[in-house]
């Protein structure tokens, strides 16, 4: 059997290189992402029938349910409540932390700024923080009997607010997502801020323009990819929030431990012992925050090819 031209040996191994260098990735994918994404559909379509009293061998089995369990996570009350609220806390995290992420970039990025490196760690820093550790810092802050600002209020007179129960209760997590992810959007905008021309800066200063207007016309235009980006990150980061409500529920009664989704979805696997209905919520979760990505992605692609076109 005659062996092939060495030639064409080599651009075989050539051709074959890309592929060698994905495998270890595609393999992880495989194991770590699609896999249990399979299993969870399978799980979502499946239920354990009880024959019976439950008791001894055979007594309980998996049995096909079809969409019984999508039906009834769509039917659920509680999903839909952990849903608006989701959509309250979104409304304030989501805003607040974009447009303080996008005023430090342009803060940052301005020729006057000093100290920028150390701005820019500072600004950063809470994001290195674990989200556990951050719920559990702010929880104690927000607790009357040890917190600070607690005492100094009580020693001005002030009244004492109760962050931990009702409308402020939204606004005591959404304080520590925004703490949290002010730093990692920022960063995004301010490398975008950081690779435009500097000939762009020059014709605006030779036009008259001032560093607000320069912001204002120039700068936020141009990083409007960048903006999306980080608006598809926060959208997904507060469907999928957890830590918050999880870590601080223990030092309140004013959150249910169906508070959000997740924590619905957790409720359900580990509490209630039903895996295959919490399989069936994940699911419905994951479809309905890739439609809303999808959707939004595709007005943003939108409007930026109308731009382009004018």
């Amino acid at each position: 059997m005659t062996q092939p031209p060495q030639g064409v040996r080599r651009s075989y191994g050539v051709k074959a290189a890309p592929y060698g260098f994905l495998l270890p990735a595609a393999v992880l994918f495989a194991l770590f992402f699609a896999l249990p994404i399979g299993y969870a559909i399978w799980l979502s379509l499946h239920k354990i029938e009880i024959k019976g009293l439950g008791l001894g061998k055979g007594a309980r089995s998996e049995v096909w349910a079809g969409l019984e369990n999508y039906t009834s996570a769509l039917t659920d009350s509680e999903l839909a409540a952990s849903g608006l609220r989701i959509l309250g806390y979104g409304a304030v995290v989501v805003p607040v932390m974009l447009g303080l992420a996008l005023f430090f970039a342009l803060l940052l990025d301005t020729e006057r700024v000093r100290a920028r490196s150390f701005s820019r760690l500072a600004i950063f820093l809470p994001y290195a923080v674990p989200g556990v550790i951050a719920a559990l810092l702010w929880g104690f802050l927000y607790l009357p009997d040890v917190s600070p600002f607690f005492y100094v209020l009580d020693a001005l007179g002030l009244p004492q607010p109760d962050l931990m129960d009702g409308t402020p209760l939204y606004l005591a997590m959404a304080n520590i997502a925004v703490w949290g992810g002010t730093g990692f959007n920022m960063i995004v905008i301010y490398t975008a801020l950081r690779s435009l021309p500097a000939e762009v800066y020059e014709a605006a200063k030779l036009d008259g323009c001032s560093e607000f207007q320069i912001a204002l016309r120039v700068k936020i235009p141009m990083v409007v990819p960048s903006l999306v980006l980080t608006f598809f990150f926060s959208i997904i980061a507060t469907l999928q929030v957890f830590n918050e409500p999880t870590t601080l529920r223990p030092l309140t009664n004013g959150i249910p431990t169906t508070w959000s989704p997740l924590m619905k979805v957790y409720n359900d696997a580990f509490t209630g012992g039903n895996i295959h209905a919490a399989s069936a919520t994940a699911v419905v979760l994951a479809l309905a925050t890739f439609v809303l990505s999808f959707a939004l992605l595709r007005i943003s692609n939108r409007r930026t090819t109308q731009g382009a076109t004018r």
